[in-house]
C-alpha cells in the first residue's frame, strides 16, 4: 500500500473519530468496507463509540457494520459505550443486536468497575428483554 493509499485510509477514520456522517456516508458509498479495520484493530464503529458519535454509529449500523467486532484489545463498540457512559449509543448497539457478553472485560463488568449505575440498568434490562 502506498503511502497516499494509507493516508486516505487514515482520512476514513478521522471521519468517524470526528463525527462526520455525511463525508464518512459519501466514501461508503465509494466501496470503502464498513468493517474497515486500523492496525490497532478498531473499527470505524468501535471509534465512533469511543469518540461519542451517535450519528455516525447510527449510519454504520444502518450499512450493516459488525456490532460484535473484537479489536486487539478486545474491546467491542459496546464496550466503549459503556465506558464513555453513553446511553444513546451503547441502547443504538444493542438495538442492533450487538452482545452484551462479548469481549475482553464485559459491558456489564465494565460498567459495574466503573461504578455506572445506568448502564448496569439498561444491560440488565436488555438482558431481561431478551
Amino acid at each position: 500500500m502506498s503511502d497516499r493509499e494509507l493516508e486516505a485510509l487514515n482520512q476514513v477514520f478521522d471521519l468517524a473519530r470526528d463525527g462526520r456522517t455525511e463525508q464518512l456516508a459519501a466514501v461508503l458509498e465509494q466501496g470503502i468496507p464498513v468493517n474497515l479495520t486500523n492496525a490497532n484493530g478498531d473499527t470505524l464503529l468501535i471509534l465512533a463509540a469511543y469518540r461519542e458519535q451517535p450519528e455516525v454509529v447510527r449510519l454504520l449500523l444502518e450499512r450493516g457494520a459488525d456490532a460484535d467486532r473484537l479489536n486487539d484489545r478486545g474491546q467491542t463498540a459496546l464496550v466503549c459505550a459503556v465506558f464513555r457512559n453513553h446511553e444513546p449509543i451503547a441502547r443504538m448497539l444493542l438495538e442492533a443486536g450487538a452482545d452484551a457478553s462479548q469481549g475482553h472485560q464485559s459491558p456489564e463488568a465494565v460498567a459495574a468497575f466503573f461504578g455506572l449505575p445506568g448502564m448496569t440498568r439498561l444491560l440488565a434490562e436488555h438482558r431481561g428483554g431478551a
